[in-house]
């Protein structure tokens, strides 16, 4: 439906433009005055309003801001006997589409008309983009009902709310980005940008720049001037992972920017600007990594205003089973089936493994299952072989579980598979290489 709402008082007029408009296919309401024309707002889904400016029972102009305070998304052009320049500028302040003169401007009218509705309908594809974003990152969509999941869950709630700093800490695939998502959508900032780094992705040279922007010629390659990362977030949440794993010369130069909101990019002499949320996420303990001198203290600090830890999957045990439904609708879906069932068996395996890898290892884990099964139910032959022939936990060998000798089996396993390419073996584990070769040397692995 495309709907106008004509507002004038002279009747023989308003119909004349109502048969006109009519003609190129859209529907036409009318109203005689001001007070009927808000109540067909209220009734109707107006796209566009034609409204004259002087009417029995007011002034088009200052209706104008009444409309749009109530009606943000629809479009108002102004028709007027006498153009007056003051009037004119005052309807463009207050968000007129167009101010026109009747008789002088009467051929522009329809052009005006398919103009405006196409601005409304873009704006209203906007807002409903928006909404589809905001609902996939709210709280709500955050699957799980443990404790301690639902802890997290409210303090992100409460801080969303603010401006503060937040550092969320927890292993690798807990989730750390949705929730910074969703604090994002539930803040002042909405609607706003999210610009997310992770900072174990690139060499010190390249993050800097990808940070903080460049001039053109400031290194080789550089051809022409870059936006940063800082400069694309003005105004909305910047979103630095694995912070834990920035050179400390760049920790101070970011130091900067939280304390004055004022950065230099490569290359560059005069300071810029930009005011952001920062929301920082590592799976390390930055408070030991300050006192071991291999993260700014004073950095930390200034992260830590609101810490939320995450906790890892295998501490939640109970959010196995809506997880992993969930998953396997999804990748159901995904690939024209009807959900699989799931096998007793299936799930057992599933809530006794230890998930180094989290909610995101058992993400993959599911569209696997999901692409092997051969009939209408999962069990446990399609999960992988470390899964199905793990040990039992009722074993009194409690070591075989620790965090560290799973993380030293993964670790061994993915460089068996990349043939020993430790670059390879960081970007599959997902980590960053300096953080690969301090575990190779911790596990004493070759």
């Amino acid at each position: 439906m495309k709907n106008i709402l004509i507002i004038d008082d002279e009747e023989k007029l308003r119909g004349l433009l109502a048969r006109i408009i009519t003609s190129e296919g859209f529907d036409v309401i009318e109203a005689a005055n001001l007070q009927s024309g808000f109540q067909k707002l209220s009734q109707h889904e107006i796209d566009v309003v034609l409204c004259d400016v002087k009417l029995p029972d007011g002034n088009g102009v200052d209706f104008l801001e009444k409309i749009k305070t109530a009606f943000p998304l629809t479009e108002v052009i102004l028709l007027t006997a006498f153009g007056k320049i003051s009037d004119g500028v005052q309807a463009m302040k207050n968000g007129a589409f167009d101010y026109i003169v009747k008789g002088d401007d009467n051929d522009k009218i329809i052009p005006l008309l398919y103009k405006a509705f196409e601005k409304t309908q873009l704006q209203k594809k906007v807002q409903q983009l928006e909404k589809r974003i905001a609902d996939k990152y709210s709280f709500d969509t955050i699957i799980g009902k443990s404790k301690a999941l639902e802890q997290a869950i409210d303090l992100a709630r409460k801080v969303a709310q603010t401006e503060s700093t937040v550092l969320l800490t927890g292993e690798t695939g807990t989730g750390k980005e949705v929730f910074a998502q969703a604090i994002h959508e539930n803040s002042a900032h909405a609607g706003k940008s999210f610009v997310a780094l992770n900072c174990s992705t690139f060499g010190k040279e390249i993050l800097e720049s990808e940070l903080f922007g460049h001039k053109a010629g400031a290194f080789t390659g550089a051809l022409k001037d870059k936006k940063g990362f800082i400069e694309e977030a003005n105004g909305g949440t910047l979103f630095l992972d694995e912070i834990g794993e920035m050179p400390l010369e760049l920790q101070a130069k970011l130091l900067r920017v939280l304390e004055t909101n004022q950065y230099i990019p490569v290359g560059d002499t005069t300071p810029k600007k930009s005011t952001f949320r920062l929301i920082a996420a590592t799976n390390r303990d930055l408070k030991e990594e300050s006192e071991q001198h291999r993260f700014r203290s004073d950095l930390y600090f200034r992260l830590n205003i609101f810490g939320i830890h995450l906790p890892a999957l295998r501490e939640r045990v109970k959010d196995i089973a809506p997880l992993t439904h969930f998953f396997v609708a999804q990748f159901s879906a995904k690939i024209n089936k009807k959900p699989f069932a799931i096998a007793p068996d299936f799930l057992q395996k599933l809530e006794s493994y230890q998930w180094p890898g989290n909610v995101r290892e058992l993400k993959n884990v599911i569209e696997r299952a999901v692409i092997l099964a051969e009939n209408d139910s999962l069990t446990q032959e399609v999960l992988p072989y470390e899964i199905q022939y793990q040990t039992d936990q009722s074993n009194k060998s409690v070591s075989a579980f620790s965090l560290a000798s799973v993380e030293k089996l993964q670790i061994q396993k993915v460089l068996n598979y990349t043939k020993g390419n430790k670059a390879e073996t960081a970007r599959l584990l997902e980590i960053g290489i300096a953080t690969l070769y301090r575990k190779l040397d911790e596990y004493k692995i070759q």
